[in-house]
């Protein structure tokens, strides 16, 4: 397996969308009510939202920042009204369904 600064563009994301996908259905298995959890209809239901918080995350990535890093969350959290908890697992969800580019 090669270096991540190696690999290909859509290896990067394929493996960053593996990860957001196992964080979230870790975060489901642990809490099962989460599947039909509000906080991710709210995205589902309304795309420019979770366009939104691609924006904002993908403006992080440019700072350097992850989007799992504790400034991405907490500023996730603060923008959309959330614990730290629901804003990685809102910000898992949204990256790996809307942004799989973001790292």
């Amino acid at each position: 397996m090669q270096p991540p600064a190696q690999q290909a563009p859509a290896q990067r994301a394929c493996g960053v969308l593996a990860a957001a996908l196992g964080v979230l259905l870790a975060a489901l298995a642990a809490e099962p009510a989460l599947a039909n959890s509000p906080l991710l209809d709210s995205v589902k239901r309304n795309p420019q939202r979770a366009r939104a918080i691609c924006t904002e995350l993908k403006e992080l990535n440019a700072k350097g920042l992850s989007y799992t890093s504790p400034q991405a969350v907490a500023q996730v959290g603060a923008q959309q009204g959330l614990n730290s908890t629901d804003a990685e697992i809102l910000s898992t969800y949204v990256v790996g369904l809307y942004c799989p580019d973001v790292r």
